[in-house]
């Protein structure tokens, strides 16, 4: 009986796998379109060839600990085309990955969360060990929303971390993680460096 429970155990923990990797799979095919539906996009359809992504990692999907800020005084994110952006702390989250305590913040855009449609949106960059390297030198980005925080907790899943547009292009006004956000680890997740040649706009 015993190895029945472990042959099913291990049935349910491949389909689990594999559920995920098909939902990370999906994100990614949805991800590409959305390069060719915007019209202010830097890739054009033949340009997708040149994205990648590593291996879909449910390790690297974590609960974090909300800390919700208040009070916090705007500041001013520089961007890598030289402009600057008015952003606001909205919080600090702090979570545990490969093995290590993580601490990110989060932040909110002054301009976008005073229209209607971009209220609720969030911003979180972060750096890490593979910038440069196997990804993007600029760092990655994670889209979350205000809904997304459930009684004190955030997911964060770094499957999900893409490129800025300036990854692919010039002439983008793309937030430059602050150092605060740095993570000291290689995160293995989400998109990897673009293999394109960079446009000049």
């Amino acid at each position: 009986m015993k190895y029945l429970l472990l042959f099913l155990t291990l049935i349910t923990f491949n389909c689990a796998g594999q559920d995920y990797s098909t939902l990370i799979a999906a994100h990614r095919q949805q991800y590409k379109a959305d390069f060719i539906s915007d019209k202010h996009s830097p890739l054009k359809e033949a340009d997708l060839q040149n994205l990648h992504f590593f291996d879909a990692d449910s390790t690297y999907r974590v609960n974090a600990e909300v800390e919700l800020l208040t009070n916090q005084e705007v500041f001013n994110m520089p961007t890598f085309n030289g402009a600057q952006q008015a952003y606001v702390k909205y919080a600090v989250v702090k979570f545990m990955l490969k093995g290590k305590a993580q601490q990110l913040n989060i932040y909110q855009n002054v301009t976008l969360s005073k229209r209607p449609e971009f209220a609720d949106y969030l911003f979180l960059p972060f750096l890490d060990k593979t910038n440069s390297e196997e990804s993007y030198g600029g760092g990655r980005y994670i889209d979350l929303k205000t809904t997304d925080i459930k009684n004190g907790y955030i997911e964060l899943d770094f499957n999900k971390a893409y490129n800025p547009y300036c990854a692919y292009s010039d002439g983008y006004q793309c937030p430059m993680p602050p150092r605060e956000n740095y993570l000291d680890l290689k995160v293995k997740a989400g998109e990897k460096q673009y293999t394109g040649e960079k446009k000049h706009l």
